[in-house]
């Protein structure tokens, strides 16, 4: 193993138990976690998600990522689909791409008109006030990739059987905006950075050290997320380990591996 590869998952594996830690100490303590990620196509989103909950209780948490509206509900307050999904007491919700798809996806690709992207810059600190103002804890991430390093992104997801289904109509529009789409980033940031919803961007043009520089962060915004797993002591099984003896009515699956 490369000495690379090593220290992230050692790195990894110190983590793990601190999201575990948080995991208990939201549930706990009733508190909610919202933590929102956004970024270029093919930045890192999901893998990083995927990191975040691998040793999660799954009842703690909740993956939103929204696909395109219905036409119901492109005549609601835009606001009001994305709020059915934020978190109940002990919950963490993981946006993977958020309420910001109208301050950047929408208006590069032409999917929202200027009043309605007009409105969503005036409108979203308000909502977030509301939010932080309840309670909820808010993180804002933007992960940040460079033009080339995407492009290589790009041509892996499209050599790979198994990868090409990341790869929608949306992405390859994309690669001809990225200096509109980075525009529409900074006004972003600019008229959405609050002090109660900051934003914060991550260099992830090496995933894997942005990975473990973002779940850092992360823990390092929650007031405490030290609270120990405590081991459970297993009594003595009565008399010796027993074998399956499932009933002749089943069918047993073959064991195709030589």
């Amino acid at each position: 193993m490369a000495k690379k590869d090593k220290g992230y998952r050692n790195a990894m594996e110190e983590l793990q138990l601190e999201l575990a830690g948080l995991n208990r100490w939201l549930r706990h303590g009733g508190h909610r976690l919202v933590v929102v990620f956004e970024g270029r196509d093919a930045a890192g989103k999901g893998g990083t998600i995927k990191a975040i909950t691998e040793s999660m209780d799954t009842r703690g948490y909740r993956i939103a990522s929204l696909p395109k509206p219905s036409e119901t509900e492109t005549t609601q307050w835009y606001f009001q689909r994305y709020v059915e999904h934020l978190p109940s007491a002990g919950e963490l919700v993981l946006f993977d791409r958020s309420w910001y798809n109208r301050a950047v996806v929408e208006p590069a690709m032409g999917f929202c008109t200027k009043a309605q992207y007009k409105a969503f810059m005036s409108a979203a600190p308000a909502f977030e006030k509301l939010l932080t103002d309840d309670g909820i804890i808010l993180l804002k991430y933007w992960l940040a990739v460079d033009q080339e390093q995407q492009e290589e992104r790009f041509s892996e997801r499209a050599k790979d059987p198994l990868k090409r289904w990341k790869l929608s109509p949306n992405d390859l529009a994309s690669r001809d905006k990225y200096e509109e789409i980075g525009h529409l980033r900074d006004v972003m940031i600019e008229r959405t950075h609050r002090p109660n919803a900051p934003w914060f961007v991550v260099d992830y043009n090496d995933q894997k050290r942005g990975r473990v520089n973002l779940i850092r962060h992360l823990l390092q915004q929650i007031p405490r997320h030290d609270v120990v797993i405590p081991e459970p002591k297993l009594p003595k099984l009565k008399g010796k380990p027993k074998a399956e003896h499932v009933t002749s009515k089943a069918l047993w699956v073959p064991d195709t591996i030589g």
